[in-house]
């Protein structure tokens, strides 16, 4: 397993940050144009979210959920290449917390079925702490 692996799941995550960023806008602009709301209406930033039913507050909602725990990942994806530690275990756990990140921005976005969109969110965050917890592990233990 090359070191570059981890580089798969970690981009997959920055675009999956990209198609939820630019649904956002599409149901924002579509939301603003449908009901003729002027820019200046919206100059205080919760003007929005007030307004917004959840189709159009839920993917941004998700959006800035992308830069919670992805964070971490990000990090701890950075810091396994930066010392050489990548292996099999890892990249199949990055891949966990991708493909249920993915799931969860998918059920938030869309229907949001809320005890679902929790177990996805669940199961991708157990994907990064076992990630944490492990490296932690290995750089203690040396």
């Amino acid at each position: 397993m090359t070191q570059e692996a981890i580089f798969s799941p970690f981009f997959a995550t920055v675009f999956l940050t990209f198609i939820v960023w630019v649904y956002m806008y599409i149901r924002r602009i579509s939301f603003i144009t449908n009901r003729k709301i002027r820019p200046q209406e919206l100059a205080v930033p919760s003007t929005l979210a007030q307004i917004s039913p959840p189709n159009v507050s839920n993917p941004s909602d998700n959006f800035k959920n992308l830069f919670e725990i992805p964070v971490l990942f990000y990090a701890l994806v950075l810091y396994l290449f930066i010392t050489k530690q990548v292996d099999a275990v890892y990249v199949n756990a990055a891949w966990v917390f991708v493909i249920f990140r993915a799931l969860h921005s998918a059920v938030h976005c869309t229907f949001n079925l809320i005890m679902l969109r929790f177990y996805l969110y669940l199961f991708a965050t157990l994907a990064v702490w076992f990630i944490a917890i492990r490296a932690a592990l290995m750089h203690f233990s040396r």
